[in-house]
């Protein structure tokens, strides 16, 4: 194990964009469902949807947060509809797998999708054996990364240490909080966001490849 990693205990890891790469475009299927949520819910143009779409998302950290605060929308048939996606382009990653297995300690997922959706991606992964809980949105009663109480709230639910924890996401923004409790933050730099200015100092790691990046690491002295 990478010395620098000795003291990690819990392994904790976003959904999408970061266990499978962003080339896959799954978000890019699910941003279009969004928009078509909020047209026909509110009866806008395209156009108009996605600039919502984009403010509540900027101002909420979701799109569902800001449809539940102004509109009171049903999370659950909310997220029924934009998770209704097309996952053929998501393959069992074999390398992966094994390189998740051989991390000591906890593993988690921690996302702002819900657990329905979040076990279908795994099964098609080949992880669906690989963590202990998903933490969903469900579970934060809808409040979203990068809110702070989320972070503790994980914490607290599974008795997680933050100095003992390692949370990988590619939402750069996402991990400002969590390295503010004190975990170690890995960004995967995958085009997914851009923060300004380069890489914020609360990323501790920046990385392009998940599986090679674990390895390297399990493998390092």
């Amino acid at each position: 194990m990478l010395a620098r990693l000795a003291p990690i205990r819990n392994w904790i890891f976003d959904l999408d964009n970061t266990l499978y790469p962003a080339r896959t475009n799954i978000a890019g299927q699910m941003d279009a469902r969004i928009t078509q949520y909020i047209a026909d819910l509110l009866a806008l143009d395209w156009a108009a949807a996605r600039t919502l779409q984009k403010q509540f998302f900027h101002e909420k950290g979701t799109t569902l947060a800001g449809l539940i605060a102004h509109h009171g929308v049903d999370p659950h048939h909310y997220l029924e509809f934009v998770h209704d996606l097309e996952m053929d382009v998501l393959e069992h990653d074999a390398p992966l797998v094994a390189a998740i297995a051989r991390l000591p300690g906890r593993k988690l997922i921690f996302t702002n999708a819900d657990a329905p959706y979040a076990t279908r991606v795994l099964d098609r992964l080949g992880l669906s054996d690989s963590f202990e809980a998903i933490h969903d949105i469900h579970a934060t009663n809808y409040v979203p990364k990068p809110e702070p109480q989320v972070y503790r709230g994980l914490c607290e639910a599974y008795d997680l240490d933050p100095a003992e924890s390692l949370f990988v996401e590619d939402m750069a923004r996402n991990l400002a909080p969590a390295k503010a409790i004190g975990m170690t933050t890995v960004w995967i730099d995958n085009g997914s966001e851009q923060p300004p200015g380069g890489a914020p100092d609360y990323i501790d790691f920046t990385i392009s490849d998940l599986s090679h990046w674990l390895h390297e690491v399990m493998e390092a002295a």
